[in-house]
């Protein structure tokens, strides 16, 4: 019998986890477990007024997320998941609080939860990371014309692009395999897909360097 496997893809906005993450499951037969579909009561409040609301916001993101990491833990079979609850604390509210949107004594307060619930949670087998620069990003978030994100720039993905890597830097709870998404198109070129999933069963037989071609 197979042993059971957690992937998470992990990765900026617009840079395609989504859709990874679904011709994952497709090609390997898991379970996918996309982002949370719940919509977050605070959001109103905290676009009308971000440094009141920004950690209310947050929890709300960050129980959405511990919940889908419990379900998915349950799972019978193996599961690829759409964006860590890692994610959510390093890089998301991290950014929050650098940007002065969320007070010292709130940041403290949301780190202490998130370190304490984190300990409790089995991590995923590995993280794929999909790394793009901010022109790919832009590109790719221009191509699915969503409303609400016209309005993000380019600091803004470069700051979350620093903070991903800060965070994988230190990252220890599992291996990484960072992917070059700026050069692999896996929806229009179907061989990159099976480069990916190539470089993921290497990575998760326990190959310490996986060289891309």
């Amino acid at each position: 019998m197979q042993q059971k496997k957690f992937i998470a893809v992990a990765g900026n906005i617009g840079v395609g986890k989504s859709t990874l993450v679904h011709l994952l499951s497709e090609r390997l037969g898991w379970k996918p477990f996309y982002e949370p579909e719940a919509e977050n009561p605070y959001l109103p409040d905290f676009y009308r007024d971000m440094r009141a609301w920004a950690f209310h916001s947050q929890v709300f993101f960050l129980s959405h997320r511990l919940r889908i990491h419990h379900r998915l833990m349950l799972h019978s079979s193996s599961v690829v998941q759409d964006r860590s609850v890692y994610e959510d604390a390093e890089v998301f509210a991290r950014n929050l609080y650098l940007q002065g949107h969320m007070a010292e004594r709130d940041w403290h307060t949301y780190r202490g939860l998130y370190d304490a619930l984190v300990t409790f949670l089995p991590p995923p087998d590995l993280v794929v990371y999909l790394r793009a620069s901010v022109p790919t990003l832009q590109e790719r978030i221009a191509r699915r014309g969503r409303d609400y994100e016209r309005g993000i720039s380019a600091e803004y993905l470069a700051q979350l692009n620093r903070l991903y890597e800060a965070w994988l830097h230190n990252f220890t709870l599992c291996p990484v395999l960072t992917v070059p998404a700026d050069d692999l198109d896996y929806v229009a070129h179907p061989p990159h897909l099976d480069l990916i999933v190539s470089k993921i069963q290497e990575k998760l037989a326990g190959k310490e360097e996986v060289v891309w071609p």
